[in-house]
């Protein structure tokens, strides 16, 4: 089972690196729930699709998923990505997202991103006056 659900989360992160919200949601349940922490928890497949309908427009991100962990109807993938941020600039992120499984399916997802800070800007912030 583990490996089964490595591989869909290796397709569900192509998808998402393509845009393709559909190729993504085809792997989840029905009533899938995404919280993406601190920010919002999204209920079922329709609400998904018309949450990211909202990031429509903009390029998807760009990332790098450094390591997969599989284990039971769990896997963790956490890496390093670049999107628009809220000011329309590229920003580099890390994340990490935690997903639950029902048989073969997405039932449950935990997004954790946290934008890298911009260490050359805080250093010369501290420095000044």
């Amino acid at each position: 089972m583990s490996d089964k659900n490595r591989e869909i989360v290796e397709k569900i992160n192509a998808a998402f690196a393509e845009g393709n919200t559909e190729g993504f949601l085809g792997e989840c349940t029905d009533n899938v729930e995404w919280t993406i922490v601190g920010d919002k928890t999204v209920y079922g497949k329709d609400n998904i699709r018309e949450f990211m309908k909202e990031m429509e427009g903009s390029e998807p991100p760009a990332f790098s998923a450094d390591r997969i962990i599989a284990e039971g109807d769990s896997v963790a993938c956490y890496g390093k990505m670049t999107m628009k941020g809220e000011d329309g600039n590229a920003a580099d992120y890390e994340y990490c997202d935690l997903y639950g499984f029902t048989g073969d399916k997405i039932s449950w997802m935990r997004s954790f991103v946290v934008k890298v800070k911009d260490e050359g800007a805080e250093t010369a912030a501290g420095t000044a006056g």
